[in-house]
C-alpha cells in the first residue's frame, strides 16, 4: 500500500491532518516536558531530494492516518517529496534482506527490532539526530538504547521508533469463573488457572505458529520465564539446558489446555479473531485487539470483560517480554541521508510524535522517556500497563549481544518451531532442544 506525498497531496490527508490539528490543540495542555535551548544536527539537505519509505501497515487505523499527515507536513516544510509504502509485518522482513542484499530500494526502512544489527554495515550511522533527540526528549529507555546501538559501540545505527509489547490479555468473568481474582503469576498456579479455563469451556490460547510478534513473543516468554536463554552473557548458543528442557516440558502440560484446533498454525492476526468470536479467554496480545472490541457495538461487551497483567514472571525478576520495536533505518545506497535522517527526526519531534502517539491509543509505546506523559497514558486505565513497555529488560537474543545472527534466530523462528515441535507432538522435548541448539550454533557460526 503506498502513500506519495507531494505539496499537491498534502490536502489529500484528511483524517490524519484532523487528527493532526486535534493533537495540534492537545499539545496546549500536554504533559510532556522537553529541554529547551538544545541544538538540532546541521543537516543541509540535499539538492532534488526525494525520499521513498518503507514501514510495516498498521494495525490500529489512525497509525497510518497520522503518519501519513505528519509526512505530508515535512513536505510542507522542505519540499522533499516522501513516499511511504506501507507493506505486511510477514513482508518488512523479506523486503529489508534485498533491499540490503541489493544496494537498491527505499532510502529509510522502518523495520523491527534488531533489523538494524543485521544489516549495520549497509547503513549510514544516525548518531546526530539520536543523541538530539535523547538530550531533548528526557533519555532513551532501555531497548531504545539497546536497539539504537551497535552492541559495544556508542554509534547509533537504528533509530527505535515506538513498541509494542504482548501482556496477557484475560475475560474477567471467566477467570472469575474458575476461582481466582486476576491470573496467577506463578507458573505453576498459571498452569492450574488453564486447566480450570479447558474444564469450564473457557480456554486459552498463545500462537505457535511463525508469527512476528505473538509466535516469538510467546517462545520468548516460555524460555525467559524458566530462565532459559538462546545466548549466554558472551554470545554463545546456550539452548541446551536444564531451563530450556523445563520450558519445554511445562508446554507440553499447557498445550492440552488451549483452544481446540490448537495454535500450531496461527499467525498474528489468529487470537484476535478468536477472542473476538468468544472461543478464546485467555492470550497474549498487544492494545490493538482491546481497542477494536471497545470500539465495535457487537463486541463492546467483550471489551468492557477484559483485563491486561504482565505474563507471569516464573523466575524472571521483571516482566519476561521483549517489546516488538519499529526500528528505522537509513540505507548507504541513498542519495538523500540528510534528507532521510532530517524527516526521522522531524517524525519523532514533539508536534508530530505526540499526536502520532495519542492517535496510537497505547499500541505503540514510546522510546524516549518524555512521552511517558503522553496523554493517552491516562485516557483508559486498561492500557496504562503498555506505558513502560520499552523498559522492559529483555530482548531477542537475550542475554548475549544484538547481533546479526541474534536477528536471523529470530527470523527463522528457531525457538518458535522448537516450542511447536513438542506441542504437536512432532518431537520429544530433549529431541527438539537438540535440534534448536544445533539450528541456532550454525546460525551464529555464520
Amino acid at each position: 500500500m503506498a502513500n506519495i506525498i507531494t505539496r499537491r497531496s498534502i490536502l489529500a490527508a484528511g483524517a490524519g491532518a484532523a487528527a493532526l490539528a486535534a493533537g495540534g490543540e492537545a499539545l496546549a495542555q500536554s504533559q510532556v516536558q522537553v529541554a529547551s535551548g538544545v541544538a538540532a544536527p546541521t543537516l543541509p539537505i540535499e539538492n532534488g531530494a526525494t525520499l521513498r519509505m518503507l514501514r510495516p501497515v498498521r494495525f490500529v487505523a489512525p497509525d497510518e492516518e497520522v503518519f501519513r499527515a505528519n509526512c505530508a507536513r515535512f513536505t510542507q516544510q522542505t519540499g522533499v517529496q516522501v513516499r511511504v509504502d506501507f507493506v505486511g509485518w510477514e513482508d518488512i522482513n523479506q523486503q529489508t534482506a534485498v533491499t540490503a542484499n541489493t544496494g537498491a530500494g527505499p532510502d529509510i526502512i522502518v523495520g523491527f527490532g534488531d533489523a538494524p544489527h543485521i544489516y549495520a554495515d549497509k547503513l549510514v550511522e544516525v548518531s546526530d539526530i539520536a543523541e538530539y533527540l535523547g538530550r531533548k526528549y528526557g533519555g532513551w529507555m532501555f531497548v531504545g538504547n539497546k536497539l539504537g546501538k551497535r552492541h559495544g559501540t556508542n554509534n547509533w545505527i537504528g533509530l527505535p521508533f515506538g513498541g509494542t509489547a504482548g501482556p496477557l490479555v484475560w475475560r474477567k468473568s471467566a477467570v472469575n469463573q474458575v476461582g481466582y481474582q486476576t491470573p496467577p503469576n506463578d507458573l505453576p498456579g498459571f498452569l492450574e488457572m488453564c486447566k480450570k479455563l479447558r474444564q469450564a469451556g473457557k480456554p486459552s490460547g498463545f500462537a505457535l505458529g511463525n508469527a512476528v510478534g505473538d509466535g516469538n513473543g510467546f517462545a520468548n516468554w516460555l524460555m525467559w520465564s524458566h530462565g532459559a536463554s538462546i545466548t549466554d552473557e558472551a554470545g554463545a548458543v546456550s539452548v541446551s539446558s536444564p531451563q530450556t528442557l523445563a520450558a519445554l516440558n511445562y508446554l507440553k502440560e499447557l498445550y492440552p489446555t488451549f483452544v481446540d484446533g490448537g495454535t500450531i498454525s496461527w499467525g498474528d492476526i489468529s487470537n484476535n479473531q478468536a477472542y473476538a468470536a468468544n472461543s478464546l479467554f485467555v492470550t497474549s496480545n498487544g492494545v490493538s485487539l482491546y481497542f477494536a472490541l471497545k470500539n465495535d457495538p457487537a463486541t463492546r461487551a467483550i471489551a468492557d470483560d477484559t483485563e491486561h497483567s504482565v505474563m507471569p514472571l516464573g523466575v524472571a525478576s521483571s516482566w519476561p517480554s521483549a517489546p516488538l520495536t519499529l526500528n528505522a533505518m537509513v540505507f548507504r545506497h541513498s542519495r538523500f541521508p540528510n534528507a532521510s535522517k532530517a524527516l526521522l527526526a522531524f517524525l519523532m519531534e514533539q508536534p508530530q510524535y505526540e499526536p502520532w502517539l495519542n492517535a496510537n491509543l497505547g499500541y505503540w509505546a514510546q522510546p524516549l522517556n518524555a512521552y511517558k506523559d503522553a496523554s493517552v497514558w491516562s485516557s483508559d486505565p486498561k492500557i496504562a500497563l503498555f506505558r513502560d513497555s520499552m523498559n522492559n529488560q529483555f530482548w531477542n537474543g537475550y542475554k548475549g549481544p544484538i547481533s546479526e545472527a541474534s536477528g536471523q534466530a529470530n527470523a527463522e523462528y528457531v525457538l518458535v518451531q522448537m516450542f511447536a515441535a513438542v506441542a504437536a507432538g512432532q518431537s520429544t522435548p530433549e529431541a527438539a532442544m537438540r535440534e534448536a541448539d544445533r539450528r541456532a550454533r550454525r546460525i551464529f557460526r555464520r
